[in-house]
């Protein structure tokens, strides 16, 4: 289904400014058809005499006549009403048939107004046909519907400027307030007057201000004082938030437009703050656990540490030191994660690190090793990011011990990175000594390549490869230069 904008840029030669005022309109209607407990359509004329509905909204607190929808068809029956609102620049109201709806239908058009200039028609359309006789509820909004109406005919709605998102604000249904000019009640709908009994005033609201009540009233004096609505939050009791949204009515006079009531729409958000809190505390709980487990690794690192120092054996102590780094890695997703809100992280932010362990621990002055990383991969969940660190813990070792064997003249290794949305793609190519003509990864005894083809293949899902670099692999990371047959590639694929 074609856009508001979509269709007006088709059938009219409305301006950018006069496009805006009717997408203003629509955002606030779903209000105005709750008032008014009747369909509302929007039309604009198309020229040559045809006239195109661009918009429809039904109401929530009554039933539609129009179960079909009627957005970018031509109106037929409607015209005379149309075009006598269009022309006149005045409400008018009459009778219409529809070919759907067996009874008559009623038909109130309110001519919409921008800049002193009618540029649409918005029409009030209900079923004739009702024995039932209004209530006071139902008479209180179609009255406000019609101060509404008013003002839209004059120009005066919907509000112009920086006027607060309305998508989230209460409802008519949530509960309503109707405020004359003094802002005191004139009206409170049942669920408004259970609102007021649930923080503690049971009096009867009507013909007092809500100051005099002990309410909040802060809302209704803001959108009185700017003459725009006003969203606001705030905690009426200690047990008790409220969502309130002020909108005033608006009547134009010789000194420009003046406030003379308001409506006042609240909404109950205690237990959905209470639930938004409740998640905080998780989330806090959850990090302050993620820095617990931090600590807890980093202490056995260090006891790892100071055990090896004790050790003699050069294969015991460089299996200890393999063993701290992989520890260290570990935390350092911890780490990350006691910082982010949520379970996932970004992984180039413990990429970065993993890098800077690296160039500490596993290069030396007369074997230089530059470590980069290029690229991005995205946010992963804990349970992948983990094993996915220590693999590439271990991918890095690999790619410096074989790669660049104590006393060679070192080298590079770039990390590059990417993703999807259903895979993340790594990449690690070093420009030093090369694979063995023999070699397969898949019959690697090495403990390091043996932890490395396990996660990925058993808790990652994902898939690894190690190949022969290529000079077009070296100049697709900045290493230009390098000849075919040197240094190593390894791809690692991971689903997400």
């Amino acid at each position: 289904m074609a856009t508001l904008g979509e269709l007006a840029r088709q059938h009219t030669s409305l301006s950018r400014d006069e496009v805006d005022h009717l997408q203003r309109l629509v955002g606030e209607w779903g209000m105005l058809a709750d008032l008014s407990f009747a369909d509302l359509l929007l039309y604009v004329p198309s020229g040559e005499g045809k006239w195109v509905t661009i918009a429809q909204v039904r109401p929530a607190t009554g039933q539609t006549i129009y179960p079909a929808d009627y957005v970018g068809t031509m109106a037929e029956n409607e015209l005379p009403l149309l075009t006598t609102a269009f022309s006149a620049g005045e409400i008018c109201e009459g009778e219409i048939s529809v070919d759907a709806v067996p009874e008559p239908v009623r038909m109130m058009a309110i001519p919409v107004r921008c800049d002193q200039r009618v540029i649409a028609v918005l029409t009030r359309e209900w079923s004739s046909r009702s024995s039932r006789q209004p209530g006071e509820l139902e008479r209180t909004y179609i009255g406000v519907f019609g101060r509404f109406a008013t003002m839209i005919a004059e120009g005066l709605f919907p509000f112009r400027g920086p006027v607060a998102d309305s998508s989230a604000a209460p409802r008519v249904g949530d509960g309503a307030l109707v405020l004359d000019g003094d802002a005191r009640v004139l009206f409170g709908s049942p669920n408004a007057v259970s609102a007021l009994h649930r923080v503690g005033i049971g009096a009867n609201a009507v013909g007092m201000r809500l100051a005099e009540l002990g309410f909040d009233d802060s809302p209704v004096r803001h959108a009185v004082e700017t003459a725009l609505p006003v969203i606001e939050e705030f905690d009426q009791t200690p047990e008790v938030t409220f969502l309130a949204r002020c909108i005033p009515l608006l009547s134009r006079t010789d000194a420009g437009p003046v406030p003379n009531g308001a409506v006042l729409l609240l909404r109950d958000v205690t237990e959905v703050r209470k639930r938004d809190k409740l998640l905080l505390s998780k989330d806090a709980t959850i990090r302050e656990i993620h820095h617990r487990v931090k600590n807890n690794l980093q202490t056995i690192s260090s006891l790892l540490r100071l055990q090896g120092r004790r050790l003699t054996s050069p294969e015991a102590k460089a299996a200890v030191a393999e063993s701290v780094r992989r520890i260290r890695t570990i935390a350092l997703v911890h780490e990350t994660l006691s910082r982010e809100p949520g379970d996932d992280v970004a992984f180039l932010d413990i990429v970065r690190p993993l890098l800077r362990l690296a160039e500490e621990g596993l290069q030396s002055v007369d074997r230089p090793v530059r470590f980069t990383v290029q690229g991005d991969g995205g946010r992963l969940p804990s349970t992948i990011a983990t094993p996915l660190s220590v693999v590439l813990t271990e991918l890095l070792q690999n790619a410096v011990d074989h790669g660049f064997p104590e006393g060679s003249d070192g080298g590079d290794v770039v990390v590059v990175l990417s993703h999807d949305d259903h895979q993340l793609h790594i990449r690690v190519v070093n420009d030093g000594r090369t694979l063995g003509p023999d070699f397969e990864l898949g019959t690697a005894t090495g403990l390091g390549l043996s932890i490395v083809r396990t996660l990925v293949t058993t808790e990652l899902n994902g898939s690894i490869s190690m190949r022969v670099g290529t000079s077009a692999d070296f100049e697709a990371v900045g290493l230009g230069d390098q000849l075919n047959g040197v240094g190593t590639v390894v791809d690692l694929t991971v689903p997400v």
